[in-house]
């Protein structure tokens, strides 16, 4: 009886780099890694089957760019915000000086 061992997506993604830009043959990097050829072969083939890029956190442009995009309006938010409470912090410190009632 035989266990199934799982493989987590970043494991498998940097073997089938190994022998993709490592140019390490498949049973090099299978040996090197501890696992069976044939899995690193089923990881191959789906890798060079799969529309989506192959190296962990890798994304594509649109993705950047719309990640971007809501971070830049993030950002102008945040700093209006900050602003908010500058002009706050300034006009409750006016009041909470003794004989500067407005």
């Amino acid at each position: 009886m035989s266990i199934q061992q799982r493989y987590t997506p970043e494991f498998k993604s940097e073997a089938v780099n190994l022998v993709l830009e490592q140019k390490l043959s498949q049973l090099v990097a299978s040996k090197r890694l501890g696992i069976h050829e044939g899995t690193l072969a089923s990881w191959m083939a789906a890798a060079r089957s799969s529309s989506k890029p192959s190296a962990p956190g890798s994304r594509s442009t649109s993705e950047l760019l719309a990640e971007n995009s809501k971070l830049r309006k993030e950002l102008a938010e945040t700093r209006m915000e900050r602003n908010i409470l500058k002009k706050a912090t300034v006009y409750f410190a006016m009041e909470s000086l003794p004989g500067t009632c407005s």
